[in-house]
């Protein structure tokens, strides 16, 4: 979930292992007086324009608020993170667990057509055509589908592809191996359904608010490109009984002390952007609640840019950094300096322990100066250089970022002995830039898609649509594929640490630290649902006089 799933997410996002003030179940948790006026206003994801609304090209934290409430896939996804009826209202699996029957319950798009199975298989192969594959960074997501890596690779036909419209209400889904979360994956935006006719009459369909077509529990109303979007409920919508607010306003507010002030005149009733030197205050005092979620903060590097093409180099600059000074006098969320790759909250059931503490601690938590400057010698050495070029470092621009940006630059020049310049850039020119290999070195956020490791594991596949950073390693991807390849979940857990291992020994990422979440929320707001993976679910949520 990318990050969420999504993969830009800003320091102060919310979510929560539990639910918070909540109930999974929406018809209950109704206790007291509502107001009149059920509209929310929260300033959380959307804090600058979302890339996109069209689950096909979605990949960010931004749209992925946005998408989760105005578009709804076969399941929704509990605080847990398991499956619970959405578009279908009931499913059955073969002995062999390699078949899936969902059952779709009467549902209607937004401009009134019904949402058919027919609108599933068209969009997951509108995902997986080779056509799409330069805008479709999460077609990976259905690789798990018979033959649906081949058809994207064009080494196989659409109707070879393991999903299936039987008649309007019934989609059989055949995969190429058991895969343990399929169901679950089938909540995430990546595989929500769109309204064939609409997609095939409009291509511009899903970048304004007048000829955007959902299926959500809310509709899009207005999208102020760059400043504002506002969802109201969609009274098409199949549980529209139990969704209580009429209204979710998303104001674009990129300044988190902007933000919080707003919050405190009530302009706002929902914060996920707490600004960082506030959090430990507000954490101490109550005001502010914090939990870990499956996430990791890291720098990527552009392996295909000089220094950063050799491993020692990277390893250097990795070394540099103080992860457990940044989370105590950066972040001070609650943070943990990561030690690898797949961060905390995901269990390892082969172990009984939780993944992370199964497998050795790949990087100290404090710096190591002289095996730094020692690494970075052998690197330039290696790579025929005197002296490192220029380096420079790329965010997108938030002040969480910035903070930790300066905080490592100067751990760059007392460990390193490095001065490294920033950039900072706007959200969607970000997601260009570092989509073209535009970096040397750049932060990037990573949230789980589905509760298991493999939503970290995958990420770095040499064709991965998400791994911007130009690394590959075949020994790598084979271990991915030896994980995906079974339901046995020994096997599964030594693969994926294998290939952990081969990661943070080439080091193309540079994990940082292991993600909590901060945020306020007004007393009165009520049965907002968090999952484990760092989605926020408003759809049931309702406010007290």
């Amino acid at each position: 979930m990318k990050i969420w799933r999504n993969k830009f997410l800003l320091l102060g996002i919310i979510a929560s292992l539990l639910i918070v003030s909540a109930c999974t179940d929406p018809s209950s948790g109704d206790k007291g007086k509502k107001a009149k006026e059920q509209v929310l206003t929260t300033v959380n994801h959307v804090t600058s324009e979302p890339a996109s609304l069209d689950p096909l090209k979605a990949t960010d934290s931004q749209s992925g608020e946005v998408l989760t409430h105005v578009m709804e896939g076969l399941v929704r996804t509990d605080a847990k993170g398991e499956p619970q009826p959405g578009m279908a209202e009931k499913w059955e699996v073969s002995a062999d667990n390699l078949t899936f029957t969902f059952h779709l319950r009467d549902a209607k798009w937004t401009n009134g057509d019904p949402v058919t199975a027919h609108d599933f298989e068209f969009q997951w192969k509108r995902m997986l055509d080779p056509k799409n594959a330069g805008e479709a960074d999460y077609a990976y997501q259905l690789y798990y589908l018979k033959n649906g890596q081949k058809y994207q690779q064009g080494k196989a036909k659409a109707e070879d592809v393991g999903v299936k419209a039987i008649d309007d209400k019934t989609l059989q889904v055949t995969l190429e191996k058991p895969t343990p979360f399929f169901v679950s994956l089938t909540g995430f935006y990546a595989l929500f359904p769109t309204n064939k006719n609409v997609v095939e009459k409009n291509p511009d369909w899903a970048k304004n608010a007048d000829s955007y077509v959902g299926n959500g529990p809310f509709k899009l109303k207005t999208w102020a490109h760059d400043s504002k979007i506002e969802i109201v409920k969609n009274e098409n919508y199949w549980n529209k009984n139990k969704v209580q607010l009429t209204q979710i306003n998303f104001p674009m507010v990129g300044e988190e002390q902007t933000a919080y002030q707003m919050f405190l005149s009530k302009k706002i009733n929902y914060l996920g952007t707490i600004p960082t030197d506030l959090v430990p205050k507000l954490l101490k005092e109550g005001k502010a609640k914090s939990t870990p979620i499956m996430g990791t903060y890291m720098y990527m590097f552009n392996v295909e840019k000089a220094p950063f093409n050799n491993a020692k180099i990277r390893k250097a600059f990795s070394l540099a950094i103080d992860r457990e000074k940044l989370v105590k006098n950066v972040t001070q969320g609650g943070q943990a300096p990561a030690t690898g790759w797949v961060p905390w909250e995901f269990n390892d059931p082969v172990a009984n322990k939780p993944f992370y503490q199964a497998r050795p601690p790949y990087l100290p938590s404090t710096a190591n100066p002289d095996e730094a400057k020692k690494l970075l010698a052998e690197g330039l050495k290696e790579l025929g250089m005197t002296e490192l070029p220029e380096v420079t470092l790329d965010y997108n621009t938030s002040e969480a970022h910035k903070k930790i940006a300066e905080a490592v630059q100067q751990m760059w020049k007392e460990n390193l002995g490095v001065e490294v310049k920033m950039r900072n850039s706007e959200f969607k020119v970000y997601l260009d830039k570092t989509k073209a290999g535009d970096f040397q070195v750049a932060r990037m956020g990573w949230l789980a898609d589905y509760v298991d490791p493999m939503t970290f594991a995958d990420y770095y596949l040499t064709d991965g649509g998400n791994n911007d950073t130009n690394w590959g390693n075949p020994e790598y991807d084979k271990l991915i594929a030896e994980a995906k390849s079974t339901a046995d979940q020994k096997v599964r857990m030594e693969k994926m640490h294998q290939a952990e291992a081969i990661l943070m020994d080439e080091m193309p990422v540079a994990p940082l630290y292991f993600y909590t979440i901060n945020y306020m929320m007004d007393d009165k707001l009520k049965n907002v649902i968090h999952d484990v993976t760092g989605h926020t679910d408003y759809t049931y949520a309702y406010i007290e006089e």
